[in-house]
C-alpha cells in the first residue's frame, strides 16, 4: 500500500447570492432563481512524511473588492495547522483565480505545482480581457510570474504526481488550466474537484458554472469526475459548496472548530 494522507478542508469566507448569478444560462435549466450561498475554502493533504497545501484563499484586498466575507483569517487557518507559511512548502495551485491564488506572495518559498495551460494563459495578455480579469488581482498573478522567474513553479501537462498517493488531473473548463487532485487516504480516496466543481448539485444536475473558459471542457470534466467516482473514489470534494463540510468529519475542537473537516487519519503507510 502506498503512501496515505490526512485530508483537510477549511472553510475560510463566504458570501450570499442568487442562483441566476452561479449558474451559466440559468433560465435553461427551467428552474426558478432564488437565494444561494458559496463558501471558499483551502485544503492540505499531509502525513508523517510531507504537507501538501491545494491554493491559498482570496486576499484581503481580493476579498473587499468582491464583497466576500472572511469567517476566518488566512494566516491564522495555517498557523492552526503548524504551517510556517514562511517556511518550503508545496503548493497546489488548481487554477488562479483571485479566490485561489489570493495570499500566494505570503508564501516565497512555496514550490508552486500548476498546469502549464493555467500559467500560460494567466501569464498572457488573453488573461487581462474584461471577461477574465475581473476573476483576478494584477498583484497576484504577478507573484504567480515572479515564482516563475524565481524557478518555483513546475508547470505540467495531463497529469502530474506530486507525491506518493496525489495525482493532480487536469481537465480545464472552468479555466483553460483548471486541475482536480486524487488523494489517497486511510478512509478511501479523495477527489478535489476544486472549481471545475463549485456546488455538488452542478455536478448532479449537469448545470454549468456562470464563469467558464470552456463550455464543453466543462461538461466534459463532469463526465471525468464521474469516471473517477465509478473507478474507486469514494469522496467528492467540492470547490464551493456550504453543504461540504457536513459531508465529513467535522472538527468540533480547537481554533478551526466548526469551520473545518477531514477525511482519513495523519498516519504512514509502508
Amino acid at each position: 500500500m502506498g503512501e496515505q494522507y490526512e485530508f483537510t478542508v477549511v472553510k475560510y469566507g463566504t458570501r450570499h447570492g442568487h442562483r441566476s448569478e452561479v449558474y451559466l444560462n440559468y433560465h435553461v435549466h427551467g428552474q426558478p432563481d432564488g437565494p444561494i450561498d458559496m463558501d471558499y475554502f483551502v485544503w492540505v493533504a499531509r502525513n508523517e512524511n510531507r504537507t501538501i497545501l491545494f491554493d491559498t484563499g482570496f486576499s484581503v484586498q481580493g476579498g473587499a473588492n468582491r464583497n466576500r466575507t472572511f469567517v476566518a483569517e488566512i494566516p491564522d487557518i495555517y498557523d492552526a495547522l503548524g504551517i510556517d507559511m514562511a517556511a518550503e512548502q508545496t503548493l497546489v495551485v488548481t487554477h488562479a483565480h483571485y479566490d485561489h491564488i489570493g495570499n500566494l506572495a505570503a508564501f516565497p518559498k512555496a514550490q508552486i505545482v500548476i498546469a502549464q495551460a493555467e500559467l500560460d494563459f494567466w501569464l498572457s495578455s488573453m488573461g487581462t480581457r474584461a471577461q477574465f480579469r475581473w476573476s483576478t488581482e494584477p498583484e497576484e498573478i504577478d507573484a504567480l510570474r515572479q515564482a516563475l522567474d524565481e524557478g518555483r513553479v513546475t508547470a505540467f501537462e495531463g497529469s502530474f504526481e506530486v507525491a506518493p498517493g496525489i495525482e493532480l488531473i487536469e481537465v480545464g473548463g472552468h479555466t483553460p488550466g483548471q486541475a482536480i487532485a486524487r488523494i489517497a487516504t486511510s478512509e478511501g480516496d479523495v477527489l478535489l474537484a476544486s472549481d471545475a466543481l463549485h456546488y455538488y448539485e452542478e455536478f448532479e444536475e449537469d448545470m454549468p458554472f456562470a464563469y467558464v473558459a470552456d463550455l464543453p471542457a466543462m461538461y466534459a470534466g463532469f463526465d471525468r469526475i464521474r469516471e473517477l467516482l465509478d473507478s474507486g473514489v469514494q469522496h467528492l470534494v467540492s470547490g464551493h459548496d456550504p453543504d461540504t463540510l457536513n459531508r465529513f468529519t467535522l472538527v468540533e475542537e480547537g481554533p478551526l472548530a466548526g469551520i473545518s473537516a477531514t477525511i482519513g487519519t495523519l498516519r504512514k503507510d509502508a
